[in-house]
């Protein structure tokens, strides 16, 4: 194994949405693996488009907008763009993670403020500058449903939190004979997932006779939660690693790195 290519002949399962799939399969590829895409996620658009509307429509009276993720950033800004409307200048900017914070960064709308380390509610509500947020206007931008965490820390604090779910998550109707060939032939050594709800599709979307063998492959996720439901379902090892797939590719090189490596 070279170290320009740590992840030479690793067979990565990459569990993304379609559209981030293949970016996380060739920056795997460019370090040696052979990724193996099977989306066990589906964006779709909301299910209340009027509630989103009448959100952004009070965007502008809104002190601060909270990001969940970048599907949101992508997915929110879109709604804002079809209805003909510019992202008003007196509103701040917040993200819960880095991810999230650079795919707003990248939309140059202005500061952004987002944690360091931990990409979750937790971590974002631990910020100095959310410590006291009495009277302060909120809209956390997201998908349909959801934890509650982050709306509870903030209304504790003296906000009034409203949400703009500007999309929904779905489990894509996938055939999954690929992903069971792969495994019955040993080409699977890794496993990648970025959320708890892909966790849960992945599981269901696979046969029940193949699922021992799923279970049998190291697991990566960017985030304690995740790998600790992965363990209560039975993977035999789950992996934290640091945040997005900056945080899984170095916990997955870590790993491989020290002889746990196929033949």
């Amino acid at each position: 194994m070279s170290h320009s290519r740590p992840l030479a002949e690793v067979g990565v399962l990459v569990t993304r949405p379609a559209d981030q799939a293949g970016g996380f399969a060739r920056r795997l590829a460019d370090l040696g693996a052979r990724p193996l895409i099977f989306p066990a996620l589906e964006i779709q658009a909301t299910t209340r488009p009027e509630a989103l509307a009448d959100a952004l429509a009070g965007l502008p009276e809104s002190d601060l907008a909270i990001f969940i993720s970048p599907t949101a950033v992508t997915w929110g800004l879109a709604a804002l763009a079809a209805s003909s409307a510019v992202w008003p200048p007196g509103v701040a900017l917040a993200a819960v993670g880095p991810g999230t914070a650079n795919a707003l960064a990248e939309r140059d709308l202005g500061p952004v403020l987002a944690p360091a380390g931990e990409a979750d509610s937790e971590a974002l509500l631990a910020l100095p500058q959310l410590a006291d947020l009495t009277g302060k206007r909120i809209l956390v931008f997201r998908g349909e449903g959801g934890r509650e965490t982050l709306a509870e820390g903030l209304t504790a604090r003296g906000a009034r939190v409203g949400y703009a779910e500007c999309y929904r998550r779905g489990r894509p109707a996938a055939d999954p004979r690929p992903l069971t060939a792969a495994l019955a032939t040993d080409r699977i050594q890794a496993v990648t997932v970025f959320s708890a709800e892909t966790l849960d599709n992945l599981l269901a979307m696979l046969p029940d006779a193949d699922r021992p063998a799923l279970l049998a492959r190291p697991l990566f996720a960017p985030h304690p939660r995740i790998a600790g439901k992965a363990r209560q379902l039975g993977f035999a090892a789950a992996l934290a690693t640091q945040g997005g797939e900056a945080g899984v590719l170095a916990g997955l090189v870590e790993y491989f790195a020290h002889g746990r490596h196929p033949a």
